[in-house]
């Protein structure tokens, strides 16, 4: 009998959406990414609201953003099927996920 072992890792996201974001629509979004990472069967550890800044560039004519930080447990062999969802985001301007070093 062979037996296969998933190994979780820890992963940083933090995604930048549109400065005009009501608290409202932050919340939904936060929930919206915790339940996509549930799909992949992985756990939002922590979250953070980094708050609004001022972009460097404008992104899609948008000058502010309101940065969001998650902390994900996640397997390994998930995460570029993750990515691939991100990346079809409508209300993420840019996101980066990373993996932390432990």
């Amino acid at each position: 009998m062979c037996y296969t072992f998933q190994v979780m890792g820890t992963y940083e996201l933090t995604v930048i959406i549109d400065g005009k974001a009501t608290p409202a629509k932050q919340n939904a979004l936060k929930s919206k990414l915790g339940k996509l990472v549930e799909t992949f069967k992985g756990k939002v550890k922590k979250t953070d609201n980094w708050g609004k800044k001022d972009l460097v560039y404008k992104i899609r004519k948008i000058e502010t953003g309101v940065y969001l930080f998650f902390e994900l447990e996640l397997e390994s062999s998930t995460v570029g099927q993750l990515n691939a969802k991100l990346s079809q985001e409508a209300d993420l301007l840019r996101y980066l996920l990373i993996k932390k070093e432990e």
